[in-house]
């Protein structure tokens, strides 16, 4: 059985309860800082200059270079350790966010945004390490997927929290607010996460090994599939959060309800993610998720179906958006679980390679999405409609063409069970 080893004072070993709620408020930072600033990108343009789409490049270019930033981190974990990376992560991302909060200009404001996003992609990179350290199979389908639930309701609440800082202040105090958090978070990992990589796992920092281990966490055909598969279906979803704001009020005109809005689709991607926790282990996460891969292709030609009417509704395009939602809560975590299964020895490595280009790919597809808004739901419509078939034919070619697969045991030496 692979041991940790710790320092006398180091902090005892977490839970799984503990674990789960650490490692989703952790990647909640990414999210809140992503989507607190929805409703203040109308006064942040008018405040600084910002013609039409482009004030869509603050949500953009932060996604974008996060997944960029994704690869440093497993690979610094790998060799010391997940706690010093994901701390050092934390303090990146509280000290951008204040920096954001001072920027003179709109340009100014987009390089620190880029920074952010790069130099603290470890708080979204690392967790899915760090219970792979502890657990693997169906098992890591089922935490990842408690993970998801609790990080799934900051995007519901995020937009309701800038509201209200907005009837107070300005835009600017949205950064000092992720700031703020930050701050909480990291104290919290500061004194109760303990390292999770064992001594004998540990992997030098030489071009050759990194570049290897990367290489084949990426290489395998039965992941292949649900790397980029994922990365599809997601920048679909990014194309949604890019252009939302406008989307709600522009096309729809309920500008008054967007956080409302917002909260009902992110809130079902938290339901779907609950519900996914209590079945995963019994019926397997390729069967889940296949399951509701089809459903989701299914919804998106209803979306497009709608899209291309003359007068679409709010009250058609939410409850369809909020399905599809719904169905990526039994995609994501169980397609990022079976693509992590085959790599205790070289989590770090794997998970960041992972995140790499599920961010990228995502974050460049939704980036487009967004940009492609012509004042209706089509592009949007358009796009998850083929991102979803898409990763269905990738995910064909991983299972070699037979899907709804059984549950799948950890692999891997040394896995132990979450206390």
């Amino acid at each position: 059985m692979a041991t940790t080893a710790q320092s006398p004072n180091a902090p005892a070993r977490l839970g799984e309860r503990e674990l789960i709620w650490l490692m989703a408020l952790l990647m909640a930072l990414q999210a809140f800082g992503i989507d607190a600033i929805l409703p203040a990108l109308d006064e942040l343009a008018l405040d600084l200059g910002v013609p039409g789409n482009e004030r869509q490049f603050v949500i953009g270019v932060y996604l974008l270079t996060a997944g960029v930033g994704a690869l440093a981190p497993g690979a610094l974990a790998d060799r010391f350790g997940r706690r010093p990376v994901l701390l050092v992560s934390i303090g990146i991302y509280i000290a951008l966010s204040l920096a954001s909060a001072f920027a003179p200009t709109f340009d100014a404001l987009i390089a620190i945004r880029a920074a952010q996003g790069f130099f603290a992609a470890g708080i979204i990179a690392l967790p899915p390490a760090i219970i792979r350290d502890r657990v693997g199979g169906d098992k890591m389908a089922r935490m990842m997927s408690l993970i998801f639930v609790i990080f799934l309701m900051v995007p519901a609440v995020a937009p309701s929290i800038g509201q209200i800082i907005l009837l107070f202040a300005d835009w600017r105090a949205v950064f000092g607010a992720m700031a703020l958090l930050g701050v909480a978070i990291g104290a919290w990992a500061w004194f109760r996460l303990p390292e999770t990589l064992s001594e004998e796992n540990r992997q030098p920092i030489r071009v050759a090994p990194i570049a290897r281990n990367m290489g084949r966490a990426l290489s395998l055909p039965s992941v292949i599939g649900y790397v980029f598969g994922s990365s599809l279906v997601f920048g679909a979803l990014f194309g949604f959060i890019n252009s939302s704001q406008q989307l709600i009020t522009e096309t729809f005109g309920a500008g008054d309800i967007f956080p409302i809005v917002f909260g009902i689709c992110a809130g079902s991607m938290a339901i779907a993610s609950w519900s996914n926790s209590r079945i995963v282990e019994r019926f397997g996460a390729r069967r889940v998720s296949h399951t509701a891969l089809f459903a989701f292709i299914a919804v998106a030609s209803a979306q497009v179906f709608f899209a291309f009417q003359p007068e679409e509704s709010l009250f058609v395009f939410v409850p369809l958006m909020a399905i599809n939602m719904a169905l990526l809560g039994f995609i994501g975590s169980n397609f990022g679980s079976i693509a992590m299964n085959p790599f205790f020895a070289i989590a770090g490595a794997a998970s960041s390679v992972h995140a790499f280009v599920r961010m990228t790919v995502a974050a460049v597809l939704g980036a487009a999405i967004g940009y492609a808004y012509d004042g209706t739901a089509q592009p949007l419509a358009l796009s998850l409609l083929a991102a979803g078939l898409t990763c269905l034919a990738l995910v064909l070619f991983s299972e070699k063409g037979r899907l709804f697969g059984p549950p799948e045991p950890a692999m891997g030496f040394g896995a132990e069970p979450a206390s």
